[in-house]
């Protein structure tokens, strides 16, 4: 894994692209295998038992739960996270914002209608709201200044998600990458998945980053070039190049998760 410092100021962008000339063949193998390493797993797991409901992977799963007594911290750090997707998102559209915080509250309310999420922003004080706002900006100018511009021919889109049913749908893979761009109509692999937060990158960043590219390669039988996650609470970006070894340590690491789940059923 490269780890990528903030100060000078990276373009995330073109780290992530890199030497377009050093990108190697697309692998369009290994998604079969993949598939099948995760259906004898889930076998020996759970034999021919059916779960109800269906185990449900995320990439949250692959990171160590946090538990706090503050709920109310945890749902700040939350609404947060989600006002900075919204701006990512308009960013990768071609707009341009002046008042973050506004903007992206106005995004959301208009994508989600209505969430407890959103009535708990509604509930805010003044205080609350306009630290929360604060808050917002800074993490928005991180990521706009780090993110650079993003060409329309790099096809990128924001908030991808993709479902992968397993075992007969006893077990869902369920991901959402905030920004993927490449395509993978070409001979060499393009394509490049980037997963934003607003906390800092810690235990689990990289299980993520690796279940993101696993999802991808088992929804598009083609494995992605890299995966990667950026902070914007530090201006930190962790990159690593995808191959079949990384892959099948993901399988490894979401059969661990889906043994667990199995248990508490």
């Amino acid at each position: 894994m490269t780890l990528l410092l903030p100060s000078p100021p990276i373009n995330v962008v073109d780290a992530l692209r890199g030497d377009r000339t050093m990108r190697p063949l697309a692998n369009t193998t290994s998604a079969s295998g993949l598939r099948a390493q995760l259906e004898d797993g889930i076998y020996t797991v759970m034999g021919k038992d059916v779960a109800t409901p269906p185990l449900v992977v995320r990439a949250s799963s692959l990171r160590p739960s946090v538990n706090t007594s503050d709920l109310s911290l945890s749902a700040m750090g939350r609404i947060r996270g989600v006002l900075i997707n919204q701006l990512l998102r308009l960013h990768c559209v071609g707009e341009t914002f002046d008042h973050a915080y506004d903007e992206a509250v106005e995004a959301w309310r208009g994508d989600q209608g209505t969430n407890d999420l959103l009535e708990r922003l509604g509930q805010l004080d003044n205080d609350e709201r306009a630290r929360l706002a604060t808050d917002v900006t800074a993490h928005a100018v991180t990521l706009m200044r780090s993110l650079g511009t993003l060409p329309s021919r790099w096809l990128p889109r924001s908030c991808v998600r993709a479902t992968q049913r397993l075992a007969g749908g006893n077990v869902v893979l369920r991901d959402v990458v905030d920004l993927m761009i490449g395509a993978n109509n070409r001979d060499a692999a393009s394509v490049v998945l980037l997963d934003v937060t607003t906390a800092p990158l810690g235990e689990g960043a990289e299980r993520a980053m690796r279940f993101h590219a696993l999802v991808e390669t088992l929804r598009t039988s083609v494995a992605p070039l890299r995966t990667s996650t950026f902070s914007t609470a530090t201006g930190d970006l962790w990159t690593c190049d995808v191959d079949h070894d990384l892959l099948t340590r993901s399988c490894d690491e979401v059969l661990t998760v889906i043994e667990e789940l199995w248990k508490r059923q």
